[in-house]
């Protein structure tokens, strides 16, 4: 038996890299591995035989999934992803924080560690996206941010600590996923930490300031020691499968402080009794948790007013 990574799937053919090995083959795969919770996906790692069927699958370390409201199941897209670049642009399409902690409520729930990137800072005005500001909404979540642009792979970070050669050291050997809303550049920069060896498809974004749609397919790519899991870009990010109930455990941050509140069942609305975020005042650090407590209740109303949740399996 040989162990290998599915690096591109398709319904009943699978390109598979040998473990340790630059070798990529296809593969065939047994019938009890094409079907319901057992559907093999890119990222999977799998044992083959000698004629290069595979036979079985490994345990998962995590899955990149959705709920099918209609079927009341869990549908996976990928597997085994170490991290996740949360990629967005400080110019054109618009920054929006909200989308960033979308993001970041999959990230939290797929069980991914979550990078924000901040991409085209040749673009940047400060008076427009606050960098620092940004980055205390994420402090508490322990989550890194950097400042790079796919247009100059020698740019210095301004604003942040980190840049492009800690964004390399942080995806080093791990099988990272890319998000982003299309047009942020998320070909460009996968091409830049490639130095020069792929040659992704991009465009430019169009006069509405949403970009183009080039990527259509998931799959691994192997870039010397990164392993690269690209996705198509995105105009929207529905989280209308998410029970909410549960949605605050996607905001630890402010979990932490609403079990503080009076009762059980608060809303954090300014008119609700004995909230603890009604005692949040005008820090800086206040500002963000209050930032992120918008984008909490914007998303709960919107799953809350799904007519039927998904189960959770």
């Amino acid at each position: 038996m040989r162990k290998a990574l599915i690096i591109r799937a398709s319904k009943k053919e699978f390109d598979c890299r040998i473990d340790s090995q630059e070798e990529v083959i296809k593969a065939q795969a047994l019938g009890n591995l094409l079907r319901g919770e057992n559907s093999l996906v890119v990222g999977d790692w799998i044992l083959l035989d000698d004629d290069d069927v595979i036979t079985k699958r490994l345990e998962r370390e995590n899955e990149i999934f959705r709920f099918l409201q209609r079927e009341s199941k869990k549908k996976v897209s990928a597997a085994n992803c170490q991290r996740m670049v949360i990629l967005t642009s400080v110019s054109r399409p618009e920054y929006k924080s909200g989308l960033v902690d979308r993001f970041l409520v999959r990230a939290l729930q797929w069980q991914v560690k979550p990078l924000v990137v901040f991409n085209k800072m040749d673009e940047h005005d400060p008076e427009v996206v606050d960098l620092a500001f940004e980055a205390l909404r994420f402090r508490h979540l322990e989550i890194d941010c950097f400042e790079v642009t796919c247009e100059d792979p020698n740019y210095k970070p301004k604003y942040l600590s980190y840049g492009l050669p800690e964004l390399k050291n942080e995806l080093e050997e791990k099988t990272t996923i890319f998000m982003g809303q299309s047009g942020v550049g998320k070909s460009s920069i996968i091409n830049m930490l490639s130095s020069g060896e792929l040659d992704l498809k991009t465009k430019s974004v169009g006069r509405g300031g949403k970009g183009s749609h080039t990527t259509t397919w998931t799959e691994i790519i192997d870039v010397g020691p990164f392993r690269l899991m690209d996705s198509p870009g995105i105009r929207s990010f529905s989280l209308e499968d998410l029970n909410p109930q549960e949605l605050i455990e996607y905001f630890p941050d402010l979990e932490e402080l609403s079990v503080r509140c009076k009762f059980r069942d608060c809303q954090h609305e300014q008119d609700s009794k004995g909230c603890a975020f009604a005692k949040l005042g005008d820090s800086l650090e206040d500002q963000a948790l209050r930032s992120r407590l918008e984008s909490y209740k914007k998303i709960r109303s919107e799953v809350s007013a799904t007519p039927a949740w998904a189960k959770k399996i």
